[in-house]
């Protein structure tokens, strides 16, 4: 990947086929992200972060019944963290979409707990050995738009 600077705006676009092994990419560099399948992405509503041609993140949300939605997963290139990516998605996602949206996050995953509370997130739940590889709780937020 290279140096991603200040130089090019990001732009949150919707995700198409050729973005999926960059999907891939992404989702594999980030170990506390949902390891889903990247092909199935595209059954639900997926966007991309890029900045100039280079992908550097993606959100994949979907919605559940008439009036919820869902994160299914979240996760921006290690290198371009800490930018505003991953806030950027999740505002895109939310802003397609009004009201009641749910997420689960690694009990662990400080950092994305933190940017889903920053966003308007509660804890309104906890779900014991959720997760594999390695087992661990997710903890269950939600937003009301």
């Amino acid at each position: 990947m290279k140096d991603l600077g200040q130089a090019a705006p990001v732009e949150i676009r919707r995700a198409n086929g050729q973005d999926i092994p960059r999907i891939a990419e992404i989702q594999a560099a980030s170990p506390e992200a949902a390891q889903w399948d990247p092909p199935s992405y595209l059954n639900n509503d997926v966007w991309v972060a890029a900045k100039g041609s280079a992908i550097v993140g993606f959100l994949a949300a979907r919605q559940t019944a008439p009036g919820e939605s869902e994160i299914l997963n979240l996760a921006v290139e290690p290198a371009a963290r800490r930018m505003g990516v991953g806030y950027r998605l999740v505002r895109q996602a939310l802003e397609s979409r009004s009201g009641e949206w749910f997420l689960e996050v690694r009990a662990s995953n400080v950092a994305a707990i933190r940017l889903y509370e920053d966003l308007g997130f509660v804890r309104s739940g906890r779900r014991e050995n959720y997760y594999g590889k390695p087992p661990e709780a997710a903890i269950v937020m939600r937003f009301f738009s």
